[in-house]
């Protein structure tokens, strides 16, 4: 399983926590350091079964900076999954990836029943 986070982020902190508590093997990846790349993230969000606006962290900073709101809307799938992957602080953390499924953000009764 891949982990997804950033290591200041309390929510991801809250996750990993979780995780651990629950004695779930994963393998960690800052989001920033290591931002998630175009095919990854195209493959995540196919096998996610989520809309794409999921995957981005929309209470972010740089989301705001940027105006996602309005802009989203006009933007094709490619070119979000493009603009997901310049830059990791655009991607909603934390990210579970596993060979059957791909949780994003943490809902503790979500990852409860699917993990």
């Amino acid at each position: 399983m891949l982990f997804l986070e950033y290591p200041k982020c309390s929510t991801c902190k809250k996750a990993k926590k979780w995780l651990d508590d629950h004695d779930k093997e994963y393998t960690d990846r800052h989001i920033v350091d290591n931002n998630p790349t175009y095919d990854e993230l195209k493959e995540w969000y196919q096998r996610s079964g989520l809309v794409l606006k999921k995957f981005f962290n929309t209470s972010g900073n740089l989301y705001k900076e940027l105006k996602l709101k309005d802009k989203l809307p006009e933007m094709s799938d490619e070119e979000q999954l493009k603009l997901l992957a310049t830059n990791g602080m655009l991607v909603k953390r934390p990210l579970i990836v596993t060979e059957k499924q791909v949780l994003v953000g943490f809902k503790e009764t979500e990852w409860e029943e699917k993990l």
